[in-house]
């Protein structure tokens, strides 16, 4: 299992192979994660050929940190549990981290059982990818918010002991028109010209509406980051960020 982490350090920079075999899927979390300086995407797998292939071909300095796999990277569940040993044999300390559609149980705990250190429902954990990454360096088995109701019948075990990624922090002060400017120039990086004719007013507004919400994000969040943070960059942490990764100010 990876060494545990503190998650709201901004200086954290964990190494990331993604194994999906959907095209638009890896390129979205690749995305996502991009945009967060604690994670670094260091390669993007369609089949676990690639992966070993990556392995073999670089330095072990570029192995990765944490492996995040789609749950259909193999027929069965027992197959993904035997697709995770090979990977927790192959790469030392790895994390390897479960992304499911739909909410399997057998698969929940053939993975447990592979010593894997988290089931993540992709609809409950939305964007908020690289900041769940992040905490879950401190916990031994991570699960969303609807595995853990699912598992409640569970009393012993890693199970029973799932920690449940904390909430996306909330900010009540941003109205839903500055939401819709900040999720556009922000999340999915538009230029604010592009924005400006999503929304249909001009870019001198929607420049207005980001620079307002820069400043309401600004106010609900007390970490310190490198000083070479872009502004879009610390937003995108905070938009992102989890309702417990730092304290809001009174």
């Amino acid at each position: 299992m990876a060494t545990k982490k503190r998650s709201n350090n901004p200086m954290m920079n964990l190494k990331v192979l993604i194994l999906d075999s959907d095209f638009y899927s890896r390129q979205a979390i690749n995305s996502y994660l991009a945009w967060d300086r604690r994670t670094r995407v260091v390669h993007l797998a369609e089949t676990l050929d690639s992966v070993m292939a990556y392995v073999n071909a670089v330095d072990r300095s570029q192995w990765p940190d944490v492996v995040l796999l789609d749950s259909m990277s193999a027929d069965t569940p027992d197959e993904l549990a035997q697709l995770i040993l090979l990977l927790e044999n192959t790469i030392p300390k790895v994390m390897t981290l479960v992304l499911e559609r739909t909410l399997n149980l057998d698969t929940v705990r053939a993975v447990e059982k592979a010593r894997a250190n988290g089931y993540l429902l992709r609809n409950e954990l939305r964007i908020r990818l690289a900041s769940a990454i992040c905490w879950a360096q401190e916990h031994d088995f991570v699960v969303t918010r609807g595995v853990k109701e699912a598992l409640k019948d569970e009393f012993d075990g890693r199970l029973f002991r799932a920690a449940v990624i904390p909430e996306q922090r909330e900010y009540p002060d941003l109205t839903p028109r500055v939401q819709e400017a900040l999720r556009l120039c922000v999340v999915e990086g538009m230029s604010a010209e592009l924005a400006a004719d999503e929304m249909g007013i001009s870019a001198h507004t929607v420049r207005s509406y980001v620079k307002e919400g820069y400043r309401i994000l600004e106010t609900y969040d007390e970490m310190a980051y490198p000083p070479d943070l872009s502004p879009q960059e610390k937003a995108f942490m905070r938009i992102t960020a989890l309702e417990k990764d730092t304290p809001v100010p009174g």
